[in-house]
Formats: C-alpha cells, structure tokens, sequence
C-alpha cells in the first residue's frame, strides 16, 4: 500500500476494487461482487460505493487504498506513510482499521516516521538510521527504558548552548523568546530549572537519533 496510490479519478469506489480484483485474478463475478461488497463495509465506504475515487478526501483515499491491498488475503502487508495529511479523526480512524486488519494469520508492516502511529498501532518496531538497524522492541519496552530519566525545563534561549555541553537535549522547541527542552538525565536532575517528566516514545526515538555516530546503541 503506497503513500501514493494513483487511483484514476473518473472510477467510482466500487469500480476500482472491480477493477484490483480482475488484476488480482478474482475472474468469478458473484465472488468479486461479494468480495467488494464486504471490502467495502470493512473500510466503512460502502455508502459511497458509486462515487467517483477524484471526489475523496485523503482519509477515504487510505481506507480504499487497505482495501485494495486485501484483496487476495495477503499474508503480509506494508504500508508506507498511511496516516500522511489526514486529520486527526480520519487518522483515529486508520489506526483501528489497521489493528484490525493486523491477526493471527496477517502481518502489518508499517514504514512511517510519524512516532504516534507507532505508538498507538505497533506490537513491534525497529529503529533505521541510513540503513542500519538500531534496536528493534515494543514500544512499551521502549517507554519504560526512560523510566526517571527524562526532564524538562523552559529557559532563556542563550542558556541552551551551555545546557547541550553537559546534557543530552532530546527536544528543543522555542515558545516567546523561550526554549522549552526536554532531556536525558538518569537518575540525577540536571538543573534546577528541570522538572520530572513522564517518558514518551518520541523521547526514546530522538534519544537514539541525537546519539553521536559510532557510539554504543541501546540495549533492547
């Protein structure tokens, strides 16, 4: 399932799973049209089945590109960047239909770099950076390598320098002539300035890209 699908515009719903089941080699036409007809109630895009695929939002687009990829009942399906540019309620909803379609008998590898999909989706993940595997492990595993490791502080923008000498800032996000930073620190409070936070996996995920090339990774 690809971030860009391609579908052609002027066929509606219907017509363009029709059209991947024939690809597919689907050539028996009472199994093809029960075959959309659930693929389409699954997607929740039944009610549109006669509208043109030129007329849909993305989060419509994403729900007919999974059912296309169903089609054949695949073993293993990759999507890449599903959730890219929908919003909030379409992504919610992408998320569910994705954990149902993940079981026992089909795997569900997801390529994306937005740290939410996988945090809410994946039973497993992997880390790549240029190429090379960092650490693979659940995202809970991950969380709670961080357990009282990670602060967080808002300061003068010219304290920032002095602070990425003797800490390892994961996040810097400026706010009113302000820095707000969250960072690693195991077991000893960096600063006066910091607070505890409570850990995330985007925290985890930048911990590892922020590492120096060439020093140890991670255990998993």
């Amino acid at each position: 399932m690809p971030q860009e699908f391609g579908f052609y515009p002027s066929l509606t719903a219907e017509q363009t799973l029709n059209y991947f089941a024939k690809l597919k080699g689907v050539w028996n036409g009472k199994e093809r049209k029960a075959l959309i007809d659930a693929l389409l109630d699954r997607v929740n895009l039944l009610s549109v089945r006669n509208q043109k695929v030129g007329g849909f939002s993305g989060g419509m687009q994403q729900r007919l590109g999974i059912a296309q990829a169903l089609i054949g009942e695949p073993k293993l399906i990759i999507v890449d960047e599903p959730t890219a540019g929908l919003d909030p309620e379409e992504r919610v909803r992408f998320h569910n239909l994705l954990s149902e379609t993940a079981g026992e008998n089909v795997a569900v590898i997801l390529s994306t770099h937005i740290v939410s999909d996988v945090a809410n989706i994946c039973s497993r993940m992997a880390v790549i950076r240029h190429g090379e595997i960092l650490v693979t492990c659940s995202p809970p595993e991950a969380i709670d390598q961080l357990r009282e490791s990670v602060w967080e502080a808002t300061v003068p923008r010219e304290m920032v320098s002095a602070l990425k000498s003797r800490c390892q800032v994961i996040s810097s996000q400026m706010f009113a002539g302000l820095a707000r930073l969250r960072v690693i620190s195991k077991g000893e409070r960096p600063g006066e300035e910091f607070t505890p936070a409570t850990p995330v996996l985007e925290d985890y995920y930048f911990k590892l890209i922020t590492r120096p090339e060439g020093s140890p990774g991670m255990a998993s």
